[in-house]
């Protein structure tokens, strides 16, 4: 039955039982109406007007849960489908919008993917070319100064050992900058390596002391899966860097029943309602690439916890 027959039917059932009851009910009308009819008139129209809300409320009842599943609805955050019920069209509806849900993501995987591939073909390129223009561009002005220092008076010899050294830091910043771009200890050493390496690289003018919980004895992974965590943990520390006002930070990763678990863990001044940027988005882009979950929120004792819950999926690489 349609949904125009099915709310035609109830309303046609009340007013049906109400014209009974006025036919074989004791109740009269008379005119001019008395204050006694009057009022039981009203009493039998509230009754019907109740009756008919209560009745239309059950039969659309699956249409307010769809309705609320779509304005909450995020491709970032899958949550479970509506589940199909009620009767006629209704059903129709929910198995037709559960569908549009598994095509969007779909396509959206699909297209976050696309992107994020190109994203890191296109880092691969940058830190290639720092590392072999600018780094030995760099590399070659070192050693010429160094000759020309070499030959040259004490006093001018000083100023040139002085811009040495500030070649010397600016190239030590390009072979960094280069080493987050492409991470090449990921691909040589491993996902634990790799983590280590990004602790490792956060400056000591910073203020912030960074500890790793690291276990060795992890499953093998995907490349893709290794990616994401690694991606996820330096973007995680890049944010806790740059604006949590932090002393302290861990990243830890452990084995779960389900997989893999990725925590970055500061004691800054947490999230404080701030709205969710582009860094955190693109968390959730990769996170969604393999099936993980990410949960951003507060620490305990305070400050902000990164989590990515990485499910074990077929055989690695």
């Amino acid at each position: 039955m349609s949904l125009f027959w099915r709310i035609f039917s109830l309303n046609a059932a009340v007013l049906t039982v109400a014209t009974a009851m006025l036919l074989l009910g004791p109740v009269t009308v008379s005119t001019p109406v008395l204050l006694t009819e009057a009022l039981v008139l009203s009493a039998g129209l509230g009754s019907m007007l109740v009756a008919n809300g209560i009745l239309l409320r059950l039969g659309l009842a699956p249409l307010q849960r769809l309705t609320r599943a779509m304005t909450t609805t995020d491709l970032l955050r899958p949550r479970p489908r509506p589940a199909v019920a009620g009767q006629g069209e209704i059903p129709d509806l929910i198995r037709t919008f559960n569908t549009m849900l598994d095509r969007l993501e779909a396509e959206r995987a699909a297209s976050a993917a696309r992107a994020l591939s190109a994203q890191e073909a296109e880092r691969r390129r940058i830190a290639q070319e720092l590392h072999d223009e600018i780094g030995q561009t760099l590399t070659a002005v070192l050693l010429e100064m160094k000759r020309v220092a070499d030959h040259a008076p004490p006093p001018v010899r000083a100023e040139l050992h002085s811009v040495q050294e500030s070649t010397r830091d600016s190239l030590d910043e390009i072979r960094r900058i280069a080493r987050r771009l492409r991470p090449g200890v990921l691909e040589e050493l491993g996902l634990v390596s790799a983590l280590k390496s990004l602790t490792a690289e956060i400056p000591a003018h910073s203020r912030i002391s960074a500890r790793n919980r690291l276990e060795k004895d992890l499953p093998a992974l995907e490349e893709e899966t290794e990616l994401v965590l690694y991606r996820v943990a330096q973007e995680s520390l890049t944010n806790t860097l740059r604006h949590a006002d932090a002393r302290n930070v861990e990243l830890t990763l452990c084995r779960t029943p389900s997989g893999l678990q990725l925590r970055v863990r500061d004691d800054g001044r947490g999230l404080r309602g701030a709205a969710e940027g582009a860094g955190i988005r693109g968390m959730r882009e990769r996170a969604l690439l393999v099936g993980a979950e990410l949960t951003v929120g507060g620490a305990p004792g305070g400050g902000t916890e990164v989590r990515l819950d990485v499910p074990l999926r077929g055989e690695a690489r």
